[in-house]
């Protein structure tokens, strides 16, 4: 699965860990939700996406987004 790919899955995944976390554990955990949207909407203005440097450096190869 290329870079793209699996940034993608990852913010899903994310997006619905933390919301169900908020629903079930603690309403602060929403802010999880909050700052992985900024972080998306800040990649994609800038290119600038830590998780994708963190999945360069284990091997995924990366795909047209980030290269």
């Amino acid at each position: 699965m290329a870079l793209d790919r699996v940034i993608l899955a990852f913010a899903g995944f994310m997006v619905l860990l933390s919301v169900a976390l908020g629903v079930y554990v603690s309403p602060y955990w929403h802010l999880l939700t909050v700052f992985v949207g900024l972080n998306l909407i800040q990649s994609a203005f800038t290119g600038f996406c830590p998780a994708a440097i963190i999945f360069k450096k284990i091997g995924v190869k990366p795909g047209n987004a980030f290269n």
